[in-house]
C-alpha cells in the first residue's frame, strides 16, 4: 500500500482524537463565561437531539455570565434541564424569555484541581494518538508488499506525524492551563 494511504488513515484517526480532546477540555471551566461550555449540549427538541447553539443565541455578559435566548420560548425549560443535567457547577436563572447562566469565581485551589483534571484529559488524548500509531504500524508491518527498508522508512514518517500531533495537544494543554491559572 502507498505511504499516502497510511498517512491519510493516521491523520483521520488523529483528527478524531484531537476533536474529542478539544470537546473534552471545553468542559473544564476556566473561571470566566465560555459559550463553548454549553453550545454543544443537546436537548430533545421535537424528538430530535439538537445542540443548544442551533436553538438559541448565546452571548457573554461580563466575565462570569452567559445569556441564552431561545428562538422558541417553549424550549427554555428543556434547555435549563439539559444544562443542569450537564453538571457544570453553574447557577441558572430562568427569566422567562431567557436563561442567565452565572459562573462562580474560581479559588486558587479549584484552579489547581482543574489543572489536574485537564492533565488527565490530556494524557487520555496522548494515549489515543499512540493507539492510532500502533494501529497504523501494525498495518505497515503486516503489508507483505513492502520491503524491510521501506517499512522502516514508513514507520519513521508515521512517528514524525505522531510527534507533531502530540506537540499540538501539549500546546493546547499549555494554553488551557495558562487560562486556568490567570485570575
Amino acid at each position: 500500500m502507498e505511504l499516502n494511504l497510511y498517512i491519510d488513515s493516521l491523520k483521520e484517526l488523529i483528527n478524531k482524537v484531537i476533536n474529542n480532546y478539544e470537546m473534552q477540555i471545553t468542559k473544564v471551566a476556566i473561571g470566566r463565561a465560555n459559550p463553548n461550555l454549553i453550545s454543544k449540549i443537546k436537548i430533545n427538541y421535537y424528538d430530535t437531539l439538537t445542540p443548544i447553539e442551533e436553538l438559541a443565541s448565546i452571548s457573554v455578559i461580563g466575565a462570569l455570565q452567559l445569556v441564552v435566548k431561545p428562538y422558541d420560548i417553549a424550549s427554555i425549560k428543556l434547555m435549563e434541564k439539559a444544562i443542569l443535567d450537564y453538571k457544570l457547577n453553574v447557577s441558572i436563572a430562568n427569566e422567562g424569555h431567557q436563561l442567565r447562566i452565572i459562573y462562580p469565581q474560581l479559588t486558587t485551589d479549584k484552579r489547581k484541581e482543574l489543572v489536574k483534571q485537564l492533565s488527565v484529559i490530556t494524557e487520555q488524548a496522548k494515549v489515543g494518538i499512540r493507539q492510532a500509531r500502533q494501529e497504523i504500524n501494525k498495518q505497515i508491518k503486516n503489508d507483505e508488499d513492502l520491503s524491510e527498508d521501506l517499512q522502516k522508512h514508513y514507520l519513521e514518517i508515521i512517528q514524525k506525524e505522531i510527534d507533531k500531533s502530540i506537540e499540538k495537544i501539549q500546546n493546547i494543554d499549555q494554553e488551557k492551563q495558562n487560562d486556568l491559572m490567570t485570575i
